[in-house]
Formats: C-alpha cells, structure tokens, sequence
C-alpha cells in the first residue's frame, strides 16, 4: 500500500515550497518505504511514496501517458490491469506497473473511465495540457484519501491526515466511490450501484453463483511480484479466504515465484481461543502457520503509535487495531510485504449478532446497506492503516465489487437469521461453501463449538460430535416443533441431569456415553481383571467406542 500526496494550485512554487511537500510526504513513508517520487509542474505538487507489489523494478511513481503530459499519482491495486492494456492498443507503456493503465485511460475516455477500474485505489491525475486535476477513490474506501483546502486556495489530496492537517485549514475523508473534478467544480458520484439506494432486491439465491464469484475475488486477489499471506484469525470469514486461495494458489502465476505453500498468520495473548482456532483451520488446509503472541502490555505500550498510524479514536476500532498493527510489524519482518484478509463479510451478510433481531428483510437489507457505505471509517480504515504502519498491503476479497453486487442482489429474506429453517448468521455463504465430496473447511470447527449456545439455544451441544449431530438432525427437521421431541440437558453415562452433579468430574467431561465417560468404570474394570473372561469385559466397549470416536472425529 503505497502513500500520495498531492497539493494543486499553490500559489507559492519556491524552492522552499518543494522542500515543505517532501518533508510532509515523508509523513507517510511507512506506507511506502521502497521509493520516494516527486512531480513538479508550475503550481502543482504530485508526490509519492511506494510500497513495491507489482513490477518492483520499473514501477515507481508518479507514472505518465507516453509524453509526459499526464501525470498521475495512485495508491492501490488495479487487478484487471493487463485486460485493460488490451483495449489500449494504440497506446505506448513505460513499465509494467498495474496503475499505468489510469493515464492511458484518462487520454482515451476522459474522466469518465473510473467505473472501469477493477481494484482498490485513491489517485490524483494532473493534465498539464489545460491545467486541470481529478481524484478518485475507490467504490468501498478500501484506500484512504482525504482531501484538504490551505490558505492560498491550493487544494490537497493525501492518503492519511497527517500529511496535510498542519497546512490546511479545513480537510475532510474524501467519500469513497466519488470523483473530484478541477473541470466540473466538484465531486460527484462514479459509484452507483443499485444496493446503494437500499432498493430489497428479489434476486433467488443461488449458492453456486455466490461460491464462485468469491472465488474469482480471491483469485484476482492473488496477482504479486512478492511474497504474501492470508491474516487467519480462525473465524468463518477469514478461513473462507484461506480455503479458497489453498485451494488455487497452485495454478496461479503468485505460486510460480513463491511456492504452492500458502502461509497464514495469526496473533493473539498466549492460549486465546482465536490462535487455537486459526491453527486448527491452518492444519486442515495445510498451510506454512505463523503464530505471534503479545500480552496485554506489549498492546498498552502500542496504544500512542496505533493511534497516530490509524487516526481515529473510535473505540472499537482501536481494539481492533492494536493486534493488527503489532501482528504486521512481525509479518514484515518475515519478508511479506501483501496479505489477504476477511473484512466486509458480516456487513454484507449480516453477520454481527445483533442482526438476529432484525424485525423484517427490508431493516435487515437497510441496515447491511448502512454497514457497506460505513466501512471506509471503521474496518477498511483499521485493515489498511494497521498493516502500511509496517509497509504491508492488506487486501479484501469479500469487497470485491463484483462480489458485493452478486451477494447484494440476493433477496435479503435468504440472509435472515431463521433458527426455525435451521439458518443460523451467514447462512447464505456457509452453504455456499458447503461441499461435502471436497470440504472448504472443518466440518466443526473450535470457535462453531464456542459459539454453539448462539446458534442452537436449546439443548445446546457441548462436544464437536454432538455439533455435527444436530447440524444433520436441524438439515432436515428444522422446525421447533421437531427440536422439541429430542431430550436434552447434560448427562454422563446415560444419568439424569441431577445425577452429574453427584461428582464435580462428571461435570467436566459429560458425555452421554457412559464407555466414553473417564473413571467412571475404571474402577470396575480393574476389580474385574482377576476374573478370567475380564479381558472380554474390559475391552470391547471401549475399543467399540474409541473406534466410534475415530470415525466421528475424521467427520468433524
């Protein structure tokens, strides 16, 4: 994730003018520490900061049309580059950089080509023939920008707040999905898709069309001339885009460089039920695991730091910050300079547990339309200023804007949380990815099981087995009524709830089963070893029951 800096129409353009817009593109160089640009032209001051992913070499910025006449400043990626170059024939490239195709463009369709561009990006573009400027942003905000005014009536655009808040008078977030342009006087709106206007769609859901427009997301995703991973926290989320990049990273042009090995990441305090969790996920898929750990001290320390790197004091947003930021100073100085990552799916999906008691499809639609245009201030803000503290990309499929419209065409009723249908949250992307012949992931994982009194209030189940159990039985009795015909409450070898509490153990290991129960018939099997045919006795339930478990757990 690279860093730009640009400030129009100064009317001072002295030296010491140029050495001021260096000093405070600096302030931005842990975003790109690979290279520093600079572009003077009359009262214009294009600057730039690179962080090197695609074409290391030839790729520094700013970048230009063949004569130099436009020059453009860019943060981001534009995954649908090399198609793109194929509609410009007539047009001459100086390097192999993915955000060259932008001045191309520009010269070909005027400012209206953004909504062609397949990426993440904030850039500004100056056309030096008549001295006019645009910027854009991308659809979700993926990519800061924020734009200011100074004194002398310059205009500023600069990727985080610190590289303009001590010039300007006045600056705001530059609104994602929007353009500025120096021709019109103004921003307007490039972005329009019909999920913006919080229109209910009545599109069926089909599991097979969202399956495979997150694959190609996460496909794209995976264009890189250096090393990279996948941020692996174990949830549903985060594991899907693991899953999906294990599964193809083999025949992509990524793995010819680095290897067919996936690596993922994961931090967390000692023993936190997230690091167990991403480990499970990483040993089913068989990826290269990195495990960090910090305490809570080490995150109190950071506190100064994420605050300056992320630039809000957004609570939540600051917990969530401090892991991210402390886990990317680790994976930078593993050498991974791009990661993927699992924002935007509960805001598409309605995932947050609140959402269980949305009163209709059209709140529940309403409020994950909220949720998108939302982002840019809260996680696409935390996912990209925690990891370019340390120079790291970070990259988000589920926002993928292809992704986005499929899954927001899906008639919200599919989304709704229904436990008498046997949905649960995100019910539509988990059976999406529910492939029993060539498993995504672990039938049950740890964090399903920890969060099993959520999804199945009644009779909750308290081991894996018991899990997959009631997600068959709910597949095809769904309703209350069929639920309710099944006894319940804990139990150890066949006793009543009241009889667990007979023995303080009993409690920690209540299995139904009274063979799989520890201790509980240990000691009658020892007494029985003088008996000639204990042997027999002893044996057989538990071989018979251990035999079970073994095929039950190679399930889950």
């Amino acid at each position: 994730m690279c860093g730009i800096l640009a400030v129009l129409g100064c009317a001072d353009n002295s030296q010491a003018k140029r050495s001021r817009i260096i000093e405070l593109s600096r302030r931005l160089r842990h975003r790109g520490p690979d290279w520093s640009g600079l572009h003077c032209h009359g009262d214009c001051y294009l600057a730039h900061q690179r962080l090197a992913i695609v074409d290391p070499a030839s790729g520094d910025q700013p970048l230009y049309n063949e004569d130099k006449t436009v020059i453009v400043t860019v943060n981001g990626e534009i995954y649908n580059h090399k198609q793109l170059r194929e509609t410009l024939k007539g047009h001459r490239f100086r390097t192999g950089s993915d955000c060259e195709v932008i001045a191309h463009l520009y010269e070909e369709h005027g400012e209206e080509f953004v909504d062609m561009l397949d990426g993440m990006f904030s850039f500004v573009l100056l056309d030096t023939r008549d001295s006019t400027f645009m910027a854009a942003r991308d659809a979700i905000g993926i990519t800061p920008l924020y734009m200011g005014w100074g004194l002398d009536g310059s205009i500023w655009f600069a990727s985080e707040m610190k590289a303009i808040s001590d010039d300007c008078e006045r600056f705001i977030s530059f609104p994602p999905g929007h353009l500025y342009s120096s021709k019109q006087g103004g921003l307007r709106r490039w972005y329009n898709p019909e999920w913006f206007l919080e229109k209910i769609p009545s599109s069926p859901y089909d599991p097979i069309v969202l399956c495979e427009a997150f694959e190609k997301a996460v496909l794209k995703r995976l264009m890189t001339d250096v090393p990279f991973g996948v941020l692996l926290s174990g949830g549903l989320d985060s594991s899907l885009v693991a899953a999906v990049a294990c599964r193809y990273l083999a025949k992509s042009e990524a793995a010819r460089q680095w290897g067919s090995q996936l690596h993922t990441f994961c931090v967390g305090l000692e023993g936190s039920p997230d690091l167990k969790a991403a480990r499970e996920v990483a040993d089913y898929l068989g990826t290269h695991h990195h495990e960090f750990h910090f305490t809570v001290q080490e995150g109190i320390d950071a506190l100064e730091e994420v605050i300056y790197h992320i630039e809000t004091y957004d609570v939540t947003t600051v917990r969530a910050s401090t892991p991210m930021f402390l886990m990317s100073r680790k994976i930078k100085s593993l050498g991974v300079k791009m990661v993927l990552s699992g924002e935007g799916s509960d805001e598409i999906f309605g995932g947050y547990l609140y959402f269980h008691k949305a009163p209709n499809k059209e709140e529940f639609h309403q409020e994950t339309c909220q949720k998108i245009k939302a982002l840019h201030l809260y996680d696409c803000l935390r996912a990209n200023k925690s990891t370019s503290a340390w120079g790291v990309e970070a990259r988000v499929p589920f926002l993928d804007k292809e992704f986005i419209k499929t899954a927001m065409d899906i008639d919200p009723e599919w989304k709704m949380i229904r436990p008498d249908l046997g949905r649960i949250e995100k019910w539509v992307l988990r059976k999406a990815f529910d492939d029993d012949q060539k498993p995504y992931l672990p039938k049950v994982t740890d964090s399903m099981l920890m969060n099993a009194s959520f999804v199945y209030p009644e009779n909750t189940p308290t081991t894996k087995e018991g899990y997959y159990y009631r997600t068959i039985f709910e597949k095809y009795f769904p309703k209350n009524a069929a639920r309710s015909t099944v006894p319940g409450g804990p139990s150890v070898a066949c006793s009543t709830a009241k009889a667990v509490e007979w023995d303080a153990e009993w409690s920690k290991n209540p299995d139904p089963s009274g063979r799989a129960a520890l201790g509980i018939h240990a000691a009658a099997y020892e007494e029985s070893k003088d008996v000639k045919t204990g042997s027999l006795v002893s044996d057989s339930p538990q071989k018979l029951v251990k035999g079970v478990a073994e095929k039950v757990a190679a399930v889950v």
